[in-house]
């Protein structure tokens, strides 16, 4: 492999040239570091980066850590944060489990953004207290060094709800999210509160962990259950996919008529189901690229202020009114 000495030697002029050259330093004349750069793209020279970390105090390298690549959850979020830091010269590391944080004291990343509930929030803040600059997108942090990005989980909840009421429905299913995940305590806290303040005492909570197994276990119980028209709302879209795929493939009943689902994401799942399924819209790649734009201020040690993705609802057949039905 080629060095910046292989460079300097081939081209006659010394190292701190070549290195010059190759930083893009102005105290180099443009035709010597063209010629400098020919000779290192002929010897196919690859900077080495532990160097020039050393030397810059950056890798131009942002880490998004996520507990895992499941589902259809991830793909436009991604994108919209690959998309805004490519335009800033930034290149994205998608980084999963324990060992992959050590990136972040090692100083291999020049910041972090956090959507993984196993992160623990003691280690978040050990690592801010070290200067380390990172977003969080799914708990609240107060620190200098953090900045928050969080959907409007309560807000979502309670369109959902009120939604299913405005249809007539009275007896409900919550199709709940993974234990101590910010997202699913949000949402549930605020469907709890909505149906409360209405006086709806008539619900049931059934466990999910936002894959469609878990809907489709709620399904069962649902359906073995049914008494009358009822409404299940499922706190994200992949379990309402199973329940929607239960009931329709495995029960007497017809979604959108004895029982209404909506979910939560408004995901490209959800738009290929039938009846289409009332959900939760939010911008994905919006929250992506919010992410960056704050991690960067901060890195930059610009003053921010939290963001928050804010919701609508989308409207669908698969919830009925119940007027209609009776």
């Amino acid at each position: 492999m080629a060095s910046i000495k292989d460079i300097a030697k081939r081209a006659g002029v010394s190292i701190s040239t070549v290195s010059y050259a190759l930083n893009g330093n102005s105290k180099v004349t443009k035709e010597t570091a063209d010629r400098i750069l020919k000779i290192a793209e002929e010897l196919q020279y690859v900077p080495h980066a532990a160097a020039r970390l050393l030397k810059t105090k950056k890798s131009y390298m942002i880490g998004i850590f996520l507990k895992d690549f499941s589902g259809s959850f991830y793909g436009d979020l991604l994108q919209g944060v690959k998309e805004y830091l490519s335009l800033q010269g930034y290149d994205l590391l998608v980084c999963s489990g324990q060992r992959s944080r050590r990136l972040l004291p090692e100083k291999m990343i020049d910041g972090a953004i956090v959507l993984d509930e196993s992160f623990p929030t003691t280690d978040v803040l050990q690592y801010a207290d070290q200067g380390h600059k990172i977003i969080v997108l799914d708990r609240e942090l107060q620190h200098p060094n953090i900045s928050q990005v969080l959907l409007d989980n309560q807000a979502g909840a309670a369109l959902a709800i009120e939604y299913l009421m405005e249809q007539g429905h009275q007896h409900f299913y919550i199709v709940t999210g993974p234990k101590h995940t910010y997202d699913a305590e949000q949402r549930l806290h605020a469907a709890r509160k909505t149906l409360t303040r209405n006086g709806i005492t008539d619900w049931v909570e059934l466990d999910g962990d936002f894959t469609k197994q878990t809907g489709i276990t709620a399904a069962e119980h649902i359906v073995a259950h049914y008494t009358k028209p009822c409404a299940v709302f499922c706190l994200n879209d992949e379990m309402a996919a199973g329940v929607h795929h239960y009931v329709k493939h495995s029960s007497p009943y017809i979604i959108g008529e004895q029982i209404s689902v909506i979910g939560f994401d408004h995901t490209e799942l959800s738009q290929f189901i039938e009846p289409a399924l009332a959900t939760i819209y939010y911008s994905m790649r919006k929250w992506g690229t919010i992410a960056s734009q704050q991690l960067l201020k901060v890195i930059g040690n610009e003053t921010v202020e939290n963001e928050r993705i804010y919701v609508s609802l989308v409207p669908g057949s698969s919830v009925a009114n119940i007027a209609d039905h009776t």
